[in-house]
């Protein structure tokens, strides 16, 4: 069984200022994410309740951030960008 996925406002509005290559990309990440989203590899320290799944688009490497509810089985999408700076980023909101 899946899992459904549900989108924050900070993802949401980062999702929107990507290229729409990218965009199609993270399209493709999420339904992975949602079959299997023990896949991706959780964080340490201070984002120690987030998951990160790694893709690649247009060349460079992107991480989606997400963190799950096991009792109704849904994946929340936290972020999505660039692997540079990405922990940091989230660290200040």
């Amino acid at each position: 069984m899946t899992f459904s996925a549900l989108q924050t406002r900070r993802f949401a509005r980062q999702y929107k200022k990507l290229h729409d290559k990218v965009a199609a990309d993270v399209d493709v990440a999420v339904v992975s994410v949602c079959r299997a989203p023990r896949a991706g590899e959780r964080k340490k320290g201070d984002l120690s309740d987030l998951w990160v799944h790694k893709f690649k688009s247009q060349g460079q490497l992107y991480l989606l951030g997400y963190t799950l509810d096991e009792n109704v089985r849904l994946v929340f999408l936290e972020a999505i960008g660039p692997h540079e700076n990405f922990n940091r980023d989230l660290k200040r909101s």
